[in-house]
């Protein structure tokens, strides 16, 4: 399980940069809302556990029906992590636009706070949103699923330092990288920032798709989501969007639009 071990190994770094970060900048914090961070790392990284190994044989069952023999290699893991940050884009601008990959995603952006310990905001159910489907082209073409995973947990552990106000620009690496200051357009609820900048570790990808915008110092980031829930409930926090959508789809009345409610641009409790 590369994925859960990786973060696992890396998780006193992590900590030691929030705790560095909640010295030096404590007005960024909010104790119970870092604890509630913390608690839904817990579950999230449980619940990927499980998953994986349930879905682990799935995996390799399409691994034998690979186009290509991938040796690993640096220039093959080049090429995963690369790839791997391609799909990485889709999968988190689709989880902004499809209601039912929202309803997992929201819970990342859910806090009206921005630091290293929101990077621990995870949601429990991204396996029952699907965000697996994503990483099958890569079994397909043929890296190994360990790879694959190694490389999605690697993607997320660079994603950790992103989650940040306590640094600026960062000169010419922002044409090319992901940056605290990207990021913080992607949380912020600004109208000019919604639904922008959705790269992983590469910033690219916005700047080829048109979903690009740069941080504006003349307007600061505003954080959370559209409805706020002002809570640090763990269960509530977890599922509220799939009760509203679910409820919605319930009470809408054809097939069609059931579907629509589930599949189409989020609504918003």
């Amino acid at each position: 399980m590369n994925i859960e071990l990786i973060l696992l190994a890396l998780s006193p770094v992590f900590l030691l940069f929030v705790a560095v970060e909640f010295a030096r900048r404590r007005r960024l914090y909010d104790v119970k809302d870092s604890l509630t961070n913390g608690v839904l790392a817990l579950m999230h990284q449980g619940a990927d556990a499980i998953a994986l190994l349930i879905l682990m044989p799935a995996f390799y069952w399409l691994y034998q029906y690979r186009i290509f023999d991938i040796q690993i290699g640096i220039e093959s893991v080049l090429l995963a992590f690369v790839l791997q940050d391609f799909l990485y884009y889709w999968f988190h601008k689709a989880s902004h636009h499809i209601h039912w990959m929202w309803a997992a995603h929201v819970v990342h952006h859910s806090s009206t706070r921005l630091n290293f310990s929101t990077a621990f905001r995870q949601s429990i159910t991204y396996p029952l949103a699907g965000m697996w489907l994503f990483w099958m082209p890569m079994i397909i073409l043929g890296f190994d699923p360990i790879t694959v995973f190694a490389v999605v947990a690697l993607n997320l552990a660079y994603q950790f330092f992103v989650h940040t106000q306590a640094v600026g620009k960062l000169g010419k690496l922002e044409l090319i990288f992901n940056t605290p200051s990207h990021h913080r357009v992607h949380h912020s609820i600004n109208t000019q920032y919604i639904d922008k900048n959705f790269g992983g570790v590469l910033i690219i990808w916005d700047r080829l798709f048109g979903s690009f915008v740069d941080e504006d110092p003349n307007d600061p980031c505003r954080y959370g989501i559209r409805g706020q829930i002002h809570t640090n409930n763990v269960l509530t926090i977890s599922f509220h969007q799939w009760k509203h959508m679910l409820t919605t789809a319930f009470h809408t009345k054809g097939i069609k639009n059931k579907l629509a409610v589930l599949f189409s641009y989020p609504t918003y409790k």
